[in-house]
């Protein structure tokens, strides 16, 4: 594990492969850290002739949390959302693409094949349309427009996901359980439930470092930052969109939105896979990715 301040911002980082070879970051999702792109995922890519570089968001693992902020309240978030109104919140999407800029100058990167899932691929549709000059190739997994219009997960899924987690650091039993429940609910019938690889990612999440409301926080950031078809409709990269034909909390039409909201953008879907990257599609999902970055090359 490595560690840089970037703008303030400590973000702790891995780096797979060769520092001289072109550059694909990855960027987690919502209240997890870089390690759910498994040391696997990330050697596949590397053997391709990338560096891959992974990163803790704020508020996770090894980069700076903002504790100082409490929890948001959904309930007046939902309210003034409703309202037409623009509530504060500790920080953006905006501020965790800002993020990502910050490592990729603090490591003298010029320019970058982004990748990002779930919440991290909306981030990555922030880099992508407002600091292009700064990416090479999109890739969008399992993540979405911000379209008001899009269909949302049941109020079972999302009950699941908003219900308060045990602290780990006084119960860590009832948060693997919290945390194995909800990952089992949005997984697909496609592909098998390691459980027990799921545990210990979750135990190593919790040995690296728990921030107390940062999924919450993250969530916030998500609620607020409004419907990006008009950025998206700006980028001229080339694009790839992978989602799961059984995601139930950001569905499939949610990923159709984003792939017809980029210019040229190819779409992905697989079948039988939730909100997840499961081992067994991981194969697909590196080729798939590197042959959109293939592009870039093709192109110049």
């Amino acid at each position: 594990m490595h560690a840089l301040t970037a703008d303030g911002i400590r973000l702790a980082y891995d780096s797979y492969g060769r520092e001289t070879d072109e550059t694909m970051l990855l960027i987690a999702g919502l209240g997890t850290q870089r390690i759910r792109w498994t040391p696997a995922f990330c050697e596949a890519l590397a053997a391709q002739g990338f560096r891959v570089i992974c990163f803790d968001n704020r508020d996770t693992g090894g980069s700076t949390y903002f504790t100082q902020h409490p929890a948001p309240n959904f309930g007046a978030l939902a309210a003034a959302l409703m309202a037409g109104q623009r509530p504060q919140v500790p920080y953006t999407l905006h501020d965790m693409a800002a993020d990502a800029v910050g490592l990729l100058d603090a490591l003298s990167i010029e320019r970058a094949h982004v990748v990002g899932r779930s919440m991290g691929g909306m981030i990555a549709q922030i880099l992508a349309s407002e600091h292009s000059g700064r990416v090479l190739s999109l890739t969008s997994i399992m993540s979405s427009t911000g379209n008001p219009a899009l269909p949302a997960a049941s109020p079972e899924v999302m009950a699941l996901m908003m219900r308060p987690a045990p602290n780990p650091a006084d119960d860590e039993a009832g948060f693997i359980t919290h945390s194995l429940a909800f990952a089992r609910r949005i997984a697909g019938t496609g592909f098998p439930f390691d459980e027990q690889a799921y545990r210990m990612i979750v135990q190593e999440e919790i040995r690296r470092g728990y921030a107390v409301g940062g999924l919450t926080r993250h969530v916030a950031a998500m609620a607020v930052a409004g419907d990006r078809r008009a950025q998206l409709a700006t980028i001229k990269l080339p694009a790839l969109v992978i989602h799961g034909a059984e995601d139930p909390l950001i569905l499939p039409a949610c990923g159709e939105d984003t792939a017809r909201s980029i210019p040229g953008a190819e779409f992905m879907l697989i079948d039988g896979m939730g909100h997840e990257l499961p081992l067994e599609a991981c194969v697909m999902v590196v080729d798939s990715i590197v042959r959109i970055a293939q592009r870039v090359a093709s192109a110049a």
